[in-house]
């Protein structure tokens, strides 16, 4: 099995000097970032190498197959919810223009019912929320995750990512997770959704 390691993305230094989420909160969350980066590269190496023996003893109870393919998934999760989620980080809030806004009005009736709707996703997530396109059904829709590799849901591409991981806040808030997640629509570009949006609609 051939594979190529996967490199860390660097991210706008408009993170570091954001309202109401601190450069050292950010800072530290790179480094668990990058963290997922490397066991992504390790497990994807082990997985190149595996014996013919481990092959041999593939087993849904206990394996080397199982162990490594499991915790890929926990790993790349961690690569991919990060990326979108520090990506449309730093920037000025607001409310989403066009393709987006027009999406989102009609899915969820209004901007104001979709921030309650995700600020109460976020606050009853244990990991993540991601407003994401579902393909079948043609709309938004916020999508609550436990844990790192809870996404994908079937036919739905993520657009937009909450962590709400104690570690995405916890320096600045404490265990007042609300202040949080209105820190970071505050601090949301929503140019950066409006390009993830306009690939799944193309």
């Amino acid at each position: 099995m051939h594979f190529t390691n996967y490199s860390a993305k660097t991210f706008s230094d408009s993170l570091y000097a954001m309202k109401g989420i601190s450069k050292k909160t950010i800072e530290e969350h790179l480094k668990l970032y990058q963290g997922y980066v490397t066991k992504y590269n390790e497990i994807m190496e082990k997985l190149a190498n595996l014996t013919d023996d481990e092959y041999s003893k593939a087993n849904q109870t206990f394996s080397a197959v199982r162990e490594l393919k499991v915790e890929l998934t926990f790993a790349y999760g961690g690569v991919v919810n990060h990326e979108i989620y520090f990506d449309h980080l730093g920037g000025k809030g607001g409310e989403p223009t066009g393709d987006v806004w027009k999406q989102i009005k009609k899915d969820f009736g209004s901007f104001e019912i979709f921030k309650k709707d995700m600020k109460a996703t976020g606050i009853a997530a244990r990991g993540w929320v991601w407003t994401a396109w579902n393909w079948k059904e043609g709309r938004l829709f916020n999508y609550l995750g436990d844990a790192q590799n809870t996404f994908p849901v079937w036919h739905a591409t993520p657009i937009l990512a909450l962590d709400t991981y104690e570690h995405a806040y916890f320096i600045d808030y404490g265990v007042n997770r609300g202040s949080y997640i209105d820190a970071f629509f505050e601090n949301l570009n929503w140019k950066e959704v409006a390009k993830n949006f306009s690939v799944v609609i193309a």
